[in-house]
């Protein structure tokens, strides 16, 4: 019965990959999306904190880990570092942030003339 459901999960899968790119550019195409401004700047500033926290996530990883931890602390551990991380890339990103999501607003304005 697992390789049944396992067969049509992939065949849903590859169904999925070859039909939703072409619809949505069409939905894309046929349907402007009304957006206000500050929605745009509001999905920017969430790019910006997602490349912010994959960025200090990427950092940590550089940093040696406790040998003497056992699995369940060290999970623990890791369950709280992500924690800290996505919220220090969500307060990075607040005010002034980093600036990225500012130019990426600034080129969406310009390109899409939203």
């Amino acid at each position: 019965m697992s390789m049944i459901s396992d067969l049509g999960t992939t065949n849903l899968v590859n169904n999925l990959n070859q039909n939703s790119g072409t619809q949505l550019q069409e939905k894309l195409q046929n349907k402007k999306v009304a957006s206000t401004d500050e929605d745009l700047m509001g999905v920017c500033r969430e790019f910006e904190a997602y490349f912010t926290e994959q960025v200090f996530k990427a950092m940590y990883k550089m940093v040696p880990e406790n040998e003497e931890q056992d699995n369940s602390t060290k999970q623990l551990t890791g369950y709280y570092q992500d924690q800290m991380i996505s919220e220090y890339a969500k307060q990075s990103s607040q005010g002034e942030g980093l600036g990225i999501a500012q130019m990426m607003y600034e080129q969406m304005k310009r390109t899409n003339q939203l």
